[in-house]
């Protein structure tokens, strides 16, 4: 079966940046850098994008367009290479990407349930009790314990997943690099517009001291670097299966260090941003409040459906920033729920050898099934702790060990060779130093630190038998999964090519 291509060069960035693009650029990223030193902060940001971000980006797009197969593909033609089978690791990627599609789809259709609300602010003035009260219905449920389905939360969920079933059932040139094509400048047009307003407004200066002003002492804080190295790893979809299909499908003539490192560095860029305008408006909103910023800024799902809401309230002509600003947010998250969705689907087509058509159908149909889950009384529950155990205790390890499969076992210089051959400049051995020796380091130290914390205190007020069913048991149930289906299936590989 020959393998899809991008269509252009355009098509594959606007479709990589739309993956790394999502809800994280525009609510965690701008809190990472407030709890962490302010300005100071992107010191650190930008050394683990040099030595994290970039180096693993040209690896994994390496990979990719060598291979021409999703992550248990390729993983199994390294392990031929080197004696032993890899192809679980591959498929424990995609199981990564499975589960963060299906519960991601619920941030996405609360965003679309926003949009509707922002038109008319009918979220009213108690945003919170709004939120949590009204539109979730968060009762004395637990995350075993549901409650039952909400249809104003399931139908926005369905569009969600309808588009992108549509994009990844219409394939890479006719779906995905059209959705990203018209997403992406979107997104960034919503983006510059909304701040090219609330920047004039009185205090939103005041908001961006809080962002950008630097505390120095906090540099040589282990925590500080921990956070910033773990930022990279989330915001850039790599360790797990995304950008290595995404990768599968360039061009044989595709100049792969130039195209990683506009990637990353759009990604980056966009994530300053998300900084700018969210810290304009919270400045704004201390301002009208005459609270210190420190009592209107809330973290995680807290930022987008309470904190802004409430902040749109105050804008003038609330009823056209509103729905801009949720609008970036549904682009933003349906433009990355395609990409992790795709790396699911291409891992199904090249193991089953079955249509894409067919392949998009088994798995978003599954994938909504399972998501309405999320839609329940107790949806925001189970999204937290899933998500907790996901993000970081499966991602961080899925990440470490690819590091040092490539890095140690396997020649990291073939890998950078064949980079350097591809692309119109070369990347140094810098490259080989970041993903053997700084990589895993930090990486090691930020998932200790986590597993350390996890085992010791648990995560959150949830009972221990939840943390252990739909955290551990999760994480425990998708490796053994990926090892049985290596096992028993058999590789089915053609041979693989040399680097």
């Amino acid at each position: 079966m020959q393998r899809e291509q991008w269509n252009s060069r355009t098509g594959f960035i606007l479709a990589a940046v739309g993956s790394a693009i999502g809800l994280g650029n525009i609510w965690r990223f701008p809190y990472m850098a407030y709890e962490n030193g302010g300005g100071a902060f992107f010191i650190p940001y930008l050394f683990a994008m040099l030595t994290a971000g970039i180096p693993f980006m040209i690896m994994e797009f390496s990979l990719g367009h060598k291979y021409r197969g999703a992550a248990p593909k390729i993983f199994a033609q390294l392990g031929k290479s080197l004696g032993f089978r890899l192809e679980w690791l591959g498929w424990f990627q995609v199981f990564i990407a499975a589960v963060i599609a299906i519960y991601y789809v619920a941030i996405i259709g609360w965003a679309i349930s926003y949009f509707v609300f922002s038109i008319s602010q009918s979220w009213g003035t108690d945003t919170n009790a709004f939120f949590f009260n009204e539109y979730l219905q968060l009762g004395d449920n637990s995350p075993t314990k549901l409650g039952s389905m909400q249809f104003h939360i399931a139908i926005p969920m369905a569009i969600a997943w309808s588009v992108t079933t549509l994009a990844v059932y219409s394939g890479v040139k006719g779906g995905i690099e059209r959705a990203g094509k018209i997403m992406m400048p979107l997104l960034f047009i919503m983006v510059l517009l909304f701040i090219a307003r609330i920047v004039f407004l009185p205090g939103a200066l005041e908001g961006l001291n809080y962002l950008f002003r630097p505390d120095f002492s906090m540099i040589l804080n282990a925590k500080v670097w921990s956070a910033a190295y773990g930022q990279i790893f989330f915001t850039l979809s790599v360790g797990f299966a995304i950008m290595l299909a995404y990768s599968s499908y360039l061009p044989e003539k595709s100049d792969i260090n130039n195209n990683a490192i506009m990637t990353v560095l759009i990604n980056c860029g966009f994530s300053i941003l998300g900084g700018i305008m969210i810290f304009s408006v919270l400045g704004y909103m201390a301002q009208e409040q005459a609270k210190p910023i420190t009592d209107v800024v809330t973290s995680g799902v807290g930022l987008a459906f309470v904190t802004i809401p409430a902040a749109i309230n105050l804008l003038p002509a609330p009823y056209i920033f509103g729905p801009l600003f949720f609008l970036a947010l549904v682009v933003a998250g349906i433009s990355s729920h395609i990409s992790i969705i795709e790396a699911v689907v291409s891992a199904v087509i090249d193991k089953l050898s079955i249509s894409r058509k067919k392949a998009a159908l088994l798995v978003c149909g599954t994938g909504f099934v399972i998501s309405m889950a999320f839609s329940s009384n107790g949806g925001l529950l189970l999204l937290d702790l899933v998500d907790y155990f996901i993000n970081n205790i499966a991602l961080l390890s899925s990440c470490l060990i690819e590091l040092i499969i490539l890095a140690w076992l396997f020649k990291i210089a073939d890998i950078r060779d064949y980079a350097n051959r591809c692309s119109e400049f070369s990347i140094g051995k810098w490259m080989e130093i970041c993903l053997r020796f700084i990589g895993p380091i930090m990486l090691a130290i930020i998932l200790v630190k986590n597993l350390i914390n996890t085992l010791t205190d648990g995560y959150g007020d949830y009972p221990i038998a939840d943390q252990l069913f739909l955290g551990w048991g999760l994480v425990a149930s998708m490796l053994f999964a990926a090892i049985f289906i290596s096992v028993i299936s058999g590789n089915n590989i053609s041979k693989e090519p040399k680097l």
